[in-house]
């Protein structure tokens, strides 16, 4: 099943995620629909609260990010918790599903130390460095309720705030199902 994407200004976006047992109903076929979500969406990870659900659950695919330096990585996260970041935080490019059409340089540490629990309810402790590490820290920080446009000046900012409004307000076109706050 394809969720349609909540869009920027949301609550359920600002909002720290609550973490799962293995009991959680229907767990194993919402983590494949949000692979398909995924997928449809031509994104490269996705968060829970991203389709509406608060709980501690992201998934990731740098497939698309491939290289000699960096595998492709497709993971399930549960209950992630980030224990440690290390290294020199470098800049890179980042968009996100709810926020489409805005994009902006983001700092984050090239190296992070991550437990959580897989699909199986696994403990599981891992280190990741570079794209895979990037990426497990934007949908990390989306279920904290923190998105990558907090970690931009103020300036860009107010440069993108009635971008941010129209998106909101339902005024963007994307080929993936959105799912926007009603107006009142």
């Amino acid at each position: 099943m394809i969720y349609p994407i909540v869009a920027y200004g949301d609550p359920v976006l600002r909002k720290k995620a609550q973490h799962i047992t293995r009991e959680y109903d229907g767990l194993n076929d919402l983590i494949e629909s949000m692979f398909e979500t995924m997928y449809a969406s031509n994104g490269v990870g996705l968060a829970a609260p991203q389709i509406g659900k608060s709980i501690n659950l992201f998934i990731i695919d740098t497939t698309s990010f491939e290289d000699e330096k960096y595998p492709g990585l497709k993971k399930i996260f549960i209950n992630a918790e980030i224990i440690e970041e290390q290294g020199e935080r470098w800049d890179f490019e980042e968009g996100c599903l709810s926020i489409p059409h805005i994009r902006e340089n983001v700092k984050r540490h090239p190296q992070i130390r991550i437990k959580y629990v897989d699909a199986d309810f696994n403990p599981q402790e891992e280190v990741y460095d570079g794209i895979a590490a990037r990426v497990i820290q934007h949908e990390y920080d989306h279920i904290k309720g923190v998105l990558f446009i907090d970690h931009i000046s103020e300036l860009k900012k107010r440069l993108i705030k009635n971008k941010l409004t129209n998106i909101a307000k339902g005024g963007v076109k994307v080929d993936y199902k959105m799912r926007f706050m009603p107006i009142r």
